[in-house]
């Protein structure tokens, strides 16, 4: 289980979105930080092509040549095009009260430069395809 500040409020678990997800171990309510991003390093898009395959999957752009490694446990938070959270600064945010076991989504669409992916989450309002220009 990860923690934020010494207090247990997310943990890390098997997801049925996508994977590995994380979880709430308590409620949060509307307007509450959920996590916050530990942001050690911003590289440039040549230092990105070094990467091993897999810490490239946790890759973020952040600015025209500048990404972030996302750190555990935030790596593990799934996308839906009705999420539960929103980035601000370096947090997410709960956009609407979470209960204890849900799981934690954002909407990855919403990222300045989002990675392009086919969505799967089933909800309604899905926009099945995130991050690909279309002409």
């Amino acid at each position: 289980m990860f923690c934020m500040d010494d207090k247990d409020e997310i943990f890390v678990k098997n997801s049925v979105l996508e994977g590995t997800g994380v979880f709430a171990a308590k409620n949060f309510k509307k307007g509450e930080a959920v996590t916050k991003w530990k942001i050690q390093k911003i590289l440039t898009h040549k230092q990105v092509q070094n990467l091993s395959e897999e810490e490239s999957k946790y890759v973020s752009q952040v600015g025209k040549d500048a990404f972030i490694i996302i750190g555990e446990p935030e790596r593990y938070i799934n996308h839906s095009c009705s999420p539960n959270t929103q980035i601000q600064g370096n947090s997410d945010i709960a956009i609407r009260d979470i209960r204890k076991g849900e799981e934690i989504t954002s909407d990855y669409s919403k990222e300045e430069y989002p990675a392009p992916f086919t969505c799967n989450c089933g909800e309604i309002n899905c926009k099945k395809d995130i991050g690909k220009i279309f002409s």
